[in-house]
Formats: structure tokens, C-alpha cells, sequence
């Protein structure tokens, strides 16, 4: 069964909110993390993926939400 255009913005809200979180765990006021990953890039790939869904959002608002 595909992905509809709402499981896929569902996707992406998920997806964006995981990477904040992991982006503001790494940060480094928690200190005593060494994890090899740069923070700065996986904020801005977590606020791009959230912006997706907005627009997402957006084009199913003014579609209208009763609409498959």
C-alpha cells in the first residue's frame, strides 16, 4: 500500500522532531558526549525538514483537510 500525501508529512514531522532532539541532546550543555557528529548540520537538515512539512501543511490547508 503506498504512502499517502499525509503519511508522508506525518513522516516528516516525525523525522524532524527526532533530529532536534538529537541535535539539542548533543549540545553542549549536557556535556560528556563525544559523539562524531557535526550539531550545526544536523540542525539546519532538522529546521529544513520541518519546513517541508510546513509547506506540506500549507498546500494541504488550502486544499482543504476533508480532501483524500
Amino acid at each position: 500500500m503506498p504512502l499517502s500525501y499525509w503519511d508522508i508529512a506525518i513522516w516528516l514531522a516525525v523525522t524532524a522532531v527526532i533530529l532536534l532532539v538529537t541535535s539539542e541532546m548533543l549540545s553542549q550543555h549536557y556535556g560528556g558526549i563525544d559523539v562524531p557528529l557535526d550539531r550545526l548540520k544536523l540542525r539546519v537538515v532538522a529546521v529544513a525538514v520541518v519546513l517541508i512539512f510546513f509547506l506540506l501543511l500549507g498546500i494541504r490547508a488550502y486544499l482543504g483537510f476533508g480532501l483524500p
